[in-house]
Formats: C-alpha cells, sequence, structure tokens
C-alpha cells in the first residue's frame, strides 16, 4: 500500500515507500510529507485522476466498494460518499481534503485498503467506524493513518460540535480545550485515535501536521478561504 498525499502529484521519497510483505504485497510503511511547495491550484484534482477513484465528500458515512467491474464508472461519476474500501490490486482511491481529516487504512497482509474523509461531523457520525467494518478484516490487523488536518491549536468549534462527539463518550470533551464565549479549540487527530480505538484498530500512526499552521506545504480553506484541496490516495501494490 502506498498512501501519498500531495497537491502537486509527487512520487514519494524511497523512505514512504512500503517495503514487501511476506504475502508478496507492500506492507505499510509510515509515510513522510515531502519538502515545503508553493500550492498549485487544482493540482489535487490532477492527483485523482492519476489515482483513478475518488469520492464526492458528502460528510456522512456512506463507504463505497472499488474494484475492476465498477472502476470505470465510479471515476466518471464520483459516489456522493466519504470512504471508499478496495482489495484490487493496482486500484489507487483517494479523498481530497485541505482542514478535514484524510485517513488511510490497510491490513497487515496487505489485502484492503481503505480511504475515508473526516471532518468533524462525519467523525462525529462514525465514518471511520464504517470504513473499518467495510474492510470486512479483524480491527486488530487493520493499520491506519491520520493525514494533515487543522490542529489543535486552530480548530475553533461552538457547543454544536463539543455536543456532537460527547454525545458518542462524555471522555471526548477532553479533546476540546475552552476558550470562553461558548467556544472551545477541538483536537480532531485526538478524536479520531479514540475513535479508532474504540473500533478495535491495532495500530494508529500519524496525525501531527497541521494544515492551519503550515501555508508552505497544505491547502487550509479556514486560513485562506480558497478552493485548494490535497489529495490522499492508497493502493494495493504487487510485483514492484
Amino acid at each position: 500500500m502506498r498512501p501519498d498525499t500531495s497537491s502537486q502529484c509527487r512520487r514519494p521519497s524511497a523512505a514512504a515507500r512500503p517495503a514487501r510483505s511476506t504475502s508478496g504485497r507492500r506492507a505499510w510503511r509510515r509515510p513522510r510529507i515531502p519538502p515545503p511547495w508553493p500550492p498549485i491550484a487544482h493540482g489535487s484534482r490532477r492527483c485523482c485522476r492519476r489515482y483513478q477513484c475518488g469520492c464526492t465528500r458528502c460528510t456522512g458515512v456512506r463507504v463505497v466498494e472499488v474494484d475492476a467491474a465498477n472502476r470505470a464508472s465510479l471515476l466518471a461519476d464520483p459516489p456522493d460518499a466519504d470512504a471508499a474500501v478496495t482489495r484490487t490490486p493496482g486500484i489507487a482511491i483517494a479523498v481530497r481534503t485541505a482542514d478535514c481529516l484524510p485517513v488511510v487504512f490497510c491490513d497487515r497482509r496487505g489485502t484492503v485498503v481503505a480511504a475515508a474523509h473526516a471532518g468533524w461531523r462525519g467523525l462525529a457520525s462514525g465514518v471511520l467506524e464504517a470504513t473499518v467494518r467495510a474492510m470486512a478484516v479483524d480491527p486488530r490487523d487493520v493499520v491506519a493513518w491520520i493525514g494533515p488536518a487543522i490542529g489543535p491549536r486552530a480548530f475553533e468549534v461552538g457547543r454544536d460540535v463539543l455536543d456532537a462527539f460527547a454525545a458518542a463518550d462524555a471522555a471526548d470533551a477532553a479533546c476540546a480545550t475552552p476558550l470562553g464565549d461558548g467556544k472551545w479549540l477541538a483536537d480532531l487527530p485526538a478524536l479520531a485515535r479514540r475513535r479508532l480505538a474504540r473500533a478495535g484498530v491495532g495500530a494508529v500512526a500519524g496525525g501531527t501536521w497541521c494544515t492551519h499552521g503550515d501555508a508552505a506545504r497544505f491547502h487550509s480553506w479556514r486560513r485562506d478561504r480558497s478552493a485548494g484541496r490535497m489529495a490522499t490516495a492508497i493502493a494495493i501494490v504487487t510485483g514492484a
């Protein structure tokens, strides 16, 4: 599996490329963000075309499965979904984000990969848990990587967001820091880790890059109010 987050479709460095597993398919290795680059408009659209399948985000929990039979139709008409799963080598799936969480998944045997777009509404509604279920493997064998998203020092939210997360687990409110006047700073990566842990996911990495605070590398809707997006993609690669 090759996770890749880029606004320019850059080839991952050697350090970011996966190692071969005993099954002959590539095993997951923690990806690295490339050095700073100037944002390029519509770069992630080129990425999604290259990566063969992307989703039209709907801040929900719908997960689509991509295979050789439906790949062309899904590419021509991207589905209204926030996550996708594939078990077919050579098909890469991508999600586009600019502050929301991109999360990619694989199982340790390299038989299934998934990508999810997790805005706060989708995260609170259970899009990550739905993605893990759609992979149809033991969650303890799943590895997840959280890509660049707005960080805990920049994501200011109101009571509605806090209540949405506390509804699932009151302890999740600890992932928000009060600012006063009915505002909090929410830690989306921490909330994602908590939900993935409750879903039984075996390992979680990433979640350390803030899109809002790093204009040299990342688009941020809250910072720029622009249409710029990054694409995060993953695929099963064999025979390479």
